[in-house]
């Protein structure tokens, strides 16, 4: 997390050098943001990183060399003080699923507006996640459940020991529902509601939401198709 009064640092990972221009335009435009680097490739993108540090990396998916998945989980293992923030071109794309389970604390499509942009790596600097909550469930039905192309499917995984209470949020939380509306659908306190948050992240072993999200649907808590979160277009996440 970025030091109080200090610019918050991003490195740009992109393999078009126009995409990477005008996204170091955007952070320009702000003075609490100051992009230390551009990298055209996987590879260049964690030997940067490992030099340079920077808070957030904005890491497109799909980049010759090493994709962005592959770079993805190389800066979660040696950089989790790093957060990375993916990007694509589609928006339903079975590299963000990889991303997300490499480590990444969030995922944009390269259309949203700057505001969004400049935001959601505010979010993710911060800690938590950025993406749509019915985006990601969108995507998480989709292809959390499907095996990889040449690989075999991943071990189901086994759920931790919950309390009901933790089950109900982390049901709740991978159909869509922000912390906000699980409040009204539980009638528990917002801050009672984070720090079952807290305690479900510790238990599942993820690092943010979208993870835990993910981790619903491996474990079959949550089936593919099942209801998103209550309201008609919740807000993104953060963003």
């Amino acid at each position: 997390m970025t030091e109080p009064n200090s610019p918050l640092t991003v490195l740009i990972a992109d393999d078009q050098p126009l995409v990477r221009r005008g996204l170091a335009l955007i952070f320009h435009a702000d003075p609490g943001v100051r992009v230390v680097g551009e990298a055209g490739d996987g590879r260049e993108a964690v030997d940067l990183a490992r030099k340079l540090r920077p808070d957030v990396v904005l890491m497109d998916i799909r980049m010759p060399h090493l994709d962005g998945v592959e770079a993805t989980a190389q800066l979660t293992a040696e950089l989790p003080e790093c957060r990375v923030l993916a990007l694509s071109t589609f928006d339903m794309d079975e590299y963000v699923v990889g991303a997300l389970r490499a480590g990444a604390a969030g995922f944009l499509p390269k259309d949203v507006s700057p505001e969004e942009l400049v935001a959601a790596v505010r979010t993710v600097d911060a800690g938590e996640a950025a993406v749509a909550p019915r985006l990601l469930t969108r995507l998480i039905s989709a292809y959390v459940t499907t095996p990889p192309p040449r690989q075999a499917g991943p071990a189901p995984r086994t759920r931790p020991d919950l309390t009901a209470r933790e089950t109900d949020v982390w049901t709740l939380m991978a159909r869509g529902y922000d912390n906000t509306e699980i409040s009204e659908a539980l009638r528990i306190s917002p801050s009672t509601v984070k720090n079952h948050v807290t305690a479900l992240f510790a238990k599942l072993g993820t690092r943010d939401r979208a993870q835990a999200v993910i981790a619903a649907y491996e474990t079959g808590l949550v089936r593919p198709g099942e209801a998103a979160g209550p309201a008609e277009d919740p807000s993104p996440s953060g963003v």
